[in-house]
């Protein structure tokens, strides 16, 4: 399940919850549109702001909406106890997999990140993906960290960071980390606007924002660079440009909350305290830009 697109979708959330209704058409949208995957309670679905509770709630109505497509729930917690309360929940919810970032308050070295995934894949009976994400959990891994971690049992795939820009550069940084790594691990891109870049250099999968909210252009990127087109591919990806600086000036949780709003998609508000949605003139600027790119009919 580790190949082609993941898409990860909003958790629709106000004060008062989760809006299931919400949540499980979001889910059941992304099923329909043929995507390979669904990354339940990623950072684009809110999960560091949600109770246990909460998780496994979402993570049964994403398991029973996706009608069969796997979907990986995120399972990431301050405590490893918790994870491993987290990882239980999401076994018993019906997840083909996990999805582990690091969090962290107190800065943690590499035995202590590498001693959380090995814990944890110690007690599981699903795959996991690992998740690194360092302008969120403020942990960065080096190539020698991921490849003890990605030794451990029942390690999958790895969601990296957007690859560099430049295409040589790009493809030398995943075959660097791929000879690191056993062949039965995936390497899967992350920051939509790099998406192109990383597929054409060899990634297996794109772990996707926007896939999360218009599936259909992610795929039609994704399928391209699976093809070798990759012209194509890259082309997809320049016309999406307008969106990507969207996404680099006010991040992708944002933008999407704020397009899934405009589509009808969620209610306002949907995004927990203390995130707050754009403001007005930020929102006209996201609408603008969809209607631009035809995202929007």
């Amino acid at each position: 399940m580790f190949h082609g697109l993941s898409a990860f979708p909003l958790t629709p959330t106000d004060e008062h919850g989760i809006d299931d209704t919400a949540y499980a058409a979001l889910v059941a949208r992304l099923a329909a549109s043929g995507v390979d995957s669904i990354g339940a309670l990623g950072s684009t679905g809110g999960y560091a702001y949600l109770t246990r509770e909460q998780r496994a709630h979402a993570a049964r109505i994403a398991v029973e909406a996706a009608g069969g497509v796997p979907v990986m729930v995120g399972i990431g917690a301050l405590r490893t106890a918790d994870v491993l309360a987290l990882a239980e929940d999401a076994q018993r919810a019906g997840a083909s997999a996990v999805l582990l970032a690091p969090m962290t308050y107190q800065p943690l070295t590499e035995d202590e990140v590498f001693g959380l995934y090995e814990e944890v894949t110690r007690e599981l009976s699903v795959p996991l993906c690992v998740y690194d994400n360092p302008r969120t959990t403020h942990v960065d891994f080096s190539d020698e960290l991921h490849g003890g971690i990605a030794r451990l049992p029942n390690v999958r795939s790895i969601k990296i960071p957007g690859v560099p820009d430049d295409p040589a550069r790009a493809k030398a940084r995943v075959d660097a980390l791929r000879t690191l790594v056993p062949e039965t691990v995936t390497i899967g891109v992350s920051g939509d606007w790099t998406a192109a870049r990383g597929l054409n250099s060899g990634c297996d999968a794109w772990y996707s924002v926007l896939g999360g909210t218009f599936p259909q252009t992610a795929l039609a990127l994704t399928r391209a660079a699976q093809a070798g087109h990759a012209g194509t591919a890259t082309e997809l990806s320049d016309e999406l440009e307008p969106l990507w600086a969207l996404f680099r000036r006010h991040g992708g949780l944002r933008v999407m909350s704020a397009a899934a709003s405009h589509l009808g998609l969620t209610r306002e508000p949907n995004l927990p305290r203390p995130l707050r949605g754009l403001d007005e003139a930020a929102r006209q600027g996201v609408v603008a830009t969809l209607d631009a790119l035809g995202l929007t009919s």
